[in-house]
């Protein structure tokens, strides 16, 4: 018999671009429309699709840890006061978070080619656009097309990771194709200083727009395989985008500008949140009533959903611990970014690390472990830091930011797979509702992480502070002596004894304030380590409670074992058959999940 799929094949071999209408055997198609199919490939091309992989979720990553490595620098250089400054960070993260919500649907409506061309072509031409019009509008659209392009980058990665593997190592591509793109947040800090120095914050721009023209080239050569198209958008989905996504815009704005602005000093804080509360609430009145939602509220309001979303968001939350805390005690310490480079090669190679114990190790069994472990490894790293004092360096935490590089590799991976597992299970329609689950837990989960962190980091300061002013009695010698020894410094310029005795004041202002900071962030560390503990514990005894419930579930099962003939191969466990098909390229059981 002629071999079916022997076009196929000639078509790949060449490296000719397969049509969109190309219908690939039931095997080798995706399981949902609007990913694409997983023929096979010859070795050349499966290595030329990992390297691709590899660029597109560094290309993604960048878009944000280059900006957030060197947000001070790029403040001085365009003059921005430092809310101002705090814009760029947040536009990235309020529509990375809301273009999750549509891009599955729109890749399964207008294809892979449509989805690639709009979205990274919009993005190289604003970058472009940005050095020849250097101003605090066009900074802000830059990264708000920056969000955009990475939630596309990031897909992208993913698929390309997929076709790199044969079919047995899907699960290991999706856990690459989730861990590549953390390691742009160290890798920025390793060259992102050099590129400052020569030629100032454009040079990071070129450095970006380059790295885009490149992911645009290599996407045009090495094509993915097609994928099926289907009409999935309603009316009623672009209501929810635009209660949605404003609503999540301003939360954003919220957690983003708080801290800076403070809390309870600005009035449109307040009515910022009552308008995302509002129009959230609003969002999902919709779309609990509908029935073909986007957000599908029943499910993500289910028990293991919604402990995976509370999971998620403080493991994202406490590794925050590296972000703002470390590199925060370091700055308030006098340490730049050109002193950090030895502690971030430290923190890439531990990073790297634990991607690759995560791709060996990864298993739909025991995906609750991982995720055990990366807490207690936030834990151990914690402690450890909180005995700082104002003589330590970088070096001094290249043992702690190890341990938490490592643990955020082995984490996202198992967390992502938890939660895909549990959506096919329920059905392609679901995999829309959980990638938005996960893109708000993984980015508002770091937002607020800095924000709740540097809000308990100021409170603690002001506490330190004022206790160890309190504690200053001139009529101590010791307290005398340090006084004198400031004015003393001033000696040879200041011939007032008046005058240099306020300076020595000042000065020794300045010591407290350096001390209460060091005793602060030692408080954020401790505060971590503490909730790490407790979410070890939790997350240990949710582990253990599946695990017994599974076994009980099994033991019904057991007696008839025997009976069946030797003979026959024995069929695995239902609740394990859809962790083989969790990768989104993989074949539906019987095809009718395409068909749909």
């Amino acid at each position: 018999m002629p071999d079916a799929s022997a076009p196929r094949r000639r078509l790949w071999r060449t490296g000719a671009p397969v049509p969109d209408t190309y219908q690939f055997p039931p095997h080798e198609r995706a399981t949902m429309p609007g990913s694409p199919a997983t023929p096979e490939h010859p070795t050349a091309r499966r290595v030329a699709y990992f390297l691709t992989g590899i660029l597109l979720g560094l290309t993604g990553g960048f878009g944000n840890a280059l900006i957030a490595a060197n947000l001070p620098n790029i403040q001085g250089t365009l003059g921005l006061y430092s809310n101002e400054a705090a814009w760029l960070s947040t536009a990235y993260l309020m529509t990375n978070v809301c273009m999750n919500l549509l891009l599955i649907k729109f890749r399964q409506q207008f294809g892979l080619n449509v989805f690639i061309r709009i979205f990274l072509g919009a993005y190289v031409a604003l970058t472009l656009a940005h050095l020849f019009v250097h101003g605090f509008g066009t900074a802000v659209a830059v990264r708000a097309a920056s969000g955009i392009a990475a939630g596309a980058l990031s897909t992208l990665s993913l698929f390309y990771f997929i076709q790199s593997m044969p079919a047995r190592w899907r699960l290991k591509g999706i856990v690459l194709g989730v861990g590549v793109p953390q390691l742009a947040t160290p890798l920025a800090r390793l060259f992102s200083s050099d590129l400052l120095e020569f030629g100032g914050w454009r040079t990071l721009y070129l450095f970006e727009l380059g790295l885009a023209l490149l992911s645009l080239a290599a996407v045009a050569l090495l094509r993915l395989p097609p994928s099926e198209r289907i009409k999935v958008f309603e009316k009623l989905d672009l209501l929810t985008f635009a209660l949605f996504a404003p609503g999540i815009a301003l939360l954003c704005a919220v957690l983003g500008q708080g801290r800076i602005v403070w809390w309870t000093d600005t009035a449109w804080l307040g009515w910022a949140l009552c308008g995302a509360i509002a129009l959230l609430a609003a969002a999902l009145l919709v779309e609990h009533n509908r029935a073909n939602p986007l957000l599908n509220t029943r499910w993500l309001s289910s028990g293991d959903i919604a402990r995976f979303a509370v999971v998620a968001t403080l493991v994202r939350l406490l590794l925050s611990e590296q972000s703002f805390g470390s590199v925060g005690l370091l700055a308030a310490l006098g340490v730049g970014n050109d002193q950090l480079i030895g502690l971030f090669a430290v923190v890439s190679a531990a990073t790297v690390a634990g991607l690759v114990v995560s791709v060996l190790t990864v298993s739909p069994q025991n995906l609750g472990l991982p995720i055990v472990a990366a807490l207690a490894l936030i834990a151990a790293g914690s402690f450890l830091d909180a005995r700082a004092t104002n003589l330590v360096r970088p070096r001094d935490f290249y043992l702690s930011q190890a341990l938490l590089g490592f643990a955020a590799a082995i984490f996202m991976g198992p967390a992502l797979l938890f939660g895909m597992i549990r959506a096919l299970r329920k059905g392609p329609s679901h995999i829309v509702s959980f990638t938005a689950l996960f893109g708000i837990t993984q980015s508002l989960g770091g937002l607020a992480g800095s924000a709740l962190l540097g809000t308990f980091q100021v409170a603690r300061e002001k506490f330190h502070s004022n206790m160890l002013v309190q504690s200053v009695r001139l009529t101590d010698p010791l307290d005398a002596a340090r006084l004198q020894a400031g004015a003393g410094a001033y000696a040879r310029v200041l011939g007032d004894p008046a005058l240099r005795q306020a300076e020595g004041g000042a000065l020794l202002s300045q010591q407290f304030t350096r001390e209460a900071n060091v005793l602060a962030f030692n408080d954020v560390f401790l505060a971590i380590g503490i909730l790490s503990c407790a979410a070890v514990l939790w997350v240990g005894w949710l582990v253990v409670r599946a695990r017994r419930l599974a076994a009980a579930s099994a033991a019904p099962a057991a007696p008839a074992a025997p009976a069946a003939s030797p003979a026959t191969p024995r069929t695995p466990a239902p609740a394990t058959v859809p962790a083989a098909n969790v990768a989104p390229a993989a074949p539906p059981a019987g095809g009718s999940q395409d068909s749909r």
